[in-house]
């Protein structure tokens, strides 16, 4: 059984039915549907975790970067996000006094909620489906929620207004979560997240870090510095980089990592939703790697076997550091 961020109804049930029809459980937070993963309540769980217009899911971003209890990204899916205002039937417009619905949600409808309601009191909680559910309570103290379409009809109450978003091409990704194996095969347009901590905080360590990648060719798709929640400035670094941990390029950028880095947690290689292959330089591909290295071979027949050294299948990259 799969578990969701929910309850029913929100984005990311949307997104967990593109997947199939198999049973899944809806957990209150993002924490909690990770933690069920750690403990075996369900085989996988999917969770936000970068909005277009919002960037990075806080939670899941750092709950995936714990090292004591690793877990591991195995597929991404996104979809378009649209929201509606939705109330109880009978409801009008100058009704509306109180507003709730999911932080993202809100920053995504900002502008319009300015522009149409702008005495109301806009209120941050939990999900888009729960603010749905609220609403649905003629006692709990809210007028309207910005939810789907879906979630509002789920709970019985109106679209009041529909495709309220500030920006009509925000979509939001969501990974399927595992407890750590074996990384799905590469398909030529793969992704690797990663969480990469600074060995001490000194003028040039991010670029330090970024080097690693940017020298062997590998592009990025999303860095942002997270909190270690241990003392105050001490950052991490999560990290979207085009390729899989098979390809020549990315393991040796991993390997530099570790080299660098205090800590470099992998948190999974595996097919981009948008079947986008990456931009490889000159000197990029696995062939140039392994020419290279038989050209070594022949200056210095001593060299010992490297991870990209005629088989790609067999590179091991250290998981959470170890």
């Amino acid at each position: 059984m799969r578990g969701f961020f929910g309850p029913e109804g929100t984005f990311t049930h949307q997104a967990l039915l593109t997947l199939g029809d198999a049973p899944a459980l809806a957990f209150p937070t993002v924490a909690r549907a990770l933690d069920a993963v750690r403990a075996g309540d369900v085989s996988a769980s999917l969770v936000p975790i970068e909005n277009s217009v919002e960037g990075g899911v806080s939670a899941t971003l750092d709950y995936l970067a714990r090292i004591e209890s690793p877990l591991q990204i195995v597929k991404e899916v996104v979809i378009p996000v649209s929201f509606d205002l939705c109330v109880r039937p009978g409801t009008q417009f100058s009704d509306i006094k109180r507003v709730i619905s999911h932080p993202h949600a809100i920053a995504q409808v900002r502008g319009w909620l300015d522009a149409q309601l702008p005495s109301a009191v806009v209120v941050e909680r939990g999900s888009t489906a729960g603010a749905a559910e609220t609403v649905a309570n003629p006692d709990s103290g809210f007028d309207a929620a910005v939810c789907a379409k879906v979630a509002g009809e789920l709970y019985g109450l109106e679209s009041l207004a529909s495709n309220i978003s500030d920006n009509d091409r925000a979509a939001t990704r969501f990974v399927l979560v595992t407890t750590p194996g074996p990384s799905p095969e590469r398909t030529g347009y793969d992704k690797t997240t990663l969480v990469a901590y600074m060995r001490q905080d000194q003028p040039g360590a991010l670029l330090e870090i970024l080097q690693q990648l940017a020298s062997r060719g590998v592009n990025l798709c999303r860095v942002e510095s997270r909190p270690t929640k241990k003392t105050l400035g001490d950052y991490c670094f999560s990290i979207d980089a085009e390729g899989h941990v098979s390809d020549a390029r990315m393991a040796e950028a991993l390997m530099g990592l570790h080299r660098v880095c205090k800590q470099v947690v992998f948190l999974g290689s595996y097919p981009r939703a948008d079947g986008k292959e990456p931009k490889v330089p000159v000197g990029g591909q696995d062939f140039d790697y392994q020419e290279a290295l038989d050209w070594l071979r022949e200056v210095n027949p001593e060299i010992p076997r490297l991870p990209y050294d005629h088989s790609l299948d067999g590179v091991k990259v250290p998981v959470n550091g170890r």
